[in-house]
Protein backbone atom coordinates (compact mmCIF):
# COMPACT_ATOMS: atom_id res chain seq x y z
CA UNK A 1 0.00 0.00 0.00
CA UNK A 2 1.35 3.43 -0.87
CA UNK A 3 0.15 6.49 0.95
CA UNK A 4 0.47 10.18 0.22
CA UNK A 5 1.17 11.02 3.88
CA UNK A 6 4.65 12.28 4.80
CA UNK A 7 5.46 12.15 8.52
CA UNK A 8 7.56 14.92 10.04
CA UNK A 9 10.86 14.60 11.90
CA UNK A 10 11.70 11.11 13.12
CA UNK A 11 8.16 9.78 12.84
CA UNK A 12 7.06 6.75 10.82
CA UNK A 13 3.66 5.51 9.58
CA UNK A 14 3.07 1.81 10.28
CA UNK A 15 0.31 -0.53 9.19
CA UNK A 16 -0.16 -3.01 12.07
CA UNK A 17 -0.22 -6.70 11.19
CA UNK A 18 -3.30 -8.09 12.91
CA UNK A 19 -3.15 -11.47 14.61
CA UNK A 20 -5.05 -14.45 13.28
CA UNK A 21 -8.79 -14.50 13.90
CA UNK A 22 -8.72 -18.22 14.64
CA UNK A 23 -6.53 -20.08 17.14
CA UNK A 24 -4.63 -23.23 16.20
CA UNK A 25 -7.39 -25.19 17.97
CA UNK A 26 -10.06 -23.70 15.70
CA UNK A 27 -11.56 -21.18 18.14
CA UNK A 28 -12.62 -17.93 16.47
CA UNK A 29 -11.47 -14.87 18.43
CA UNK A 30 -13.78 -11.85 18.60
CA UNK A 31 -12.24 -8.38 18.12
CA UNK A 32 -12.37 -7.68 21.88
CA UNK A 33 -10.33 -10.80 22.73
CA UNK A 34 -7.44 -10.01 20.39
CA UNK A 35 -4.28 -8.45 21.75
CA UNK A 36 -3.02 -5.17 20.32
CA UNK A 37 -0.62 -5.85 17.46
CA UNK A 38 3.08 -5.35 18.09
CA UNK A 39 4.28 -6.01 14.55
CA UNK A 40 3.72 -3.92 11.44
CA UNK A 41 4.93 -2.78 8.04
CA UNK A 42 6.48 0.66 7.59
CA UNK A 43 4.50 2.64 4.99
CA UNK A 44 6.16 6.08 5.23
CA UNK A 45 9.26 7.51 6.88
CA UNK A 46 9.99 11.11 7.88
CA UNK A 47 13.23 12.88 6.99
CA UNK A 48 14.71 12.45 10.49
CA UNK A 49 15.52 14.86 13.31
CA UNK A 50 18.20 17.53 13.13
CA UNK A 51 21.39 17.53 15.19
CA UNK A 52 22.90 20.59 16.95
CA UNK A 53 24.47 21.81 13.69
CA UNK A 54 21.16 21.62 11.79
CA UNK A 55 22.13 18.53 9.78
CA UNK A 56 19.59 15.73 9.30
CA UNK A 57 20.17 12.48 11.19
CA UNK A 58 19.28 9.58 8.89
CA UNK A 59 16.55 7.12 9.79
CA UNK A 60 17.38 3.45 10.49
CA UNK A 61 14.05 2.15 9.15
CA UNK A 62 12.89 2.26 5.54
CA UNK A 63 9.58 1.86 3.74
CA UNK A 64 8.67 -1.84 3.52
CA UNK A 65 10.49 -2.90 6.71
CA UNK A 66 8.58 -5.17 9.09
CA UNK A 67 9.13 -3.91 12.63
CA UNK A 68 8.32 -4.72 16.26
CA UNK A 69 7.06 -1.93 18.48
CA UNK A 70 5.81 -1.48 22.03
CA UNK A 71 2.21 -2.60 22.59
CA UNK A 72 0.75 0.84 23.42
CA UNK A 73 3.10 3.09 21.44
CA UNK A 74 2.13 5.51 18.71
CA UNK A 75 -1.06 7.31 17.78
CA UNK A 76 -3.77 5.32 16.03
CA UNK A 77 -5.39 7.00 13.02
CA UNK A 78 -7.82 5.97 10.28
CA UNK A 79 -6.63 6.65 6.73
CA UNK A 80 -8.56 5.44 3.66
CA UNK A 81 -10.50 3.02 5.88
CA UNK A 82 -7.36 1.40 7.35
CA UNK A 83 -6.02 1.58 10.90
CA UNK A 84 -2.51 3.05 10.87
CA UNK A 85 -0.06 4.07 13.59
CA UNK A 86 2.14 7.15 13.62
CA UNK A 87 5.05 6.81 16.04
CA UNK A 88 8.56 8.02 16.66
CA UNK A 89 11.40 5.90 15.36
CA UNK A 90 12.60 5.53 18.96
CA UNK A 91 9.36 3.61 19.79
CA UNK A 92 10.40 0.87 17.33
CA UNK A 93 12.09 -2.01 19.13
CA UNK A 94 13.49 -4.06 16.24
CA UNK A 95 13.47 -4.57 12.48
CA UNK A 96 12.52 -8.14 11.52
Amino acid sequence: MTISMKPLGSRVVIEPIEQEEMTSGGIVLPETAKEKPQKGTVLAVGPGDRDDDGERIGMDVAVGDVVLFAKYSGTEIKYDGKKLLIMRESDILAIL
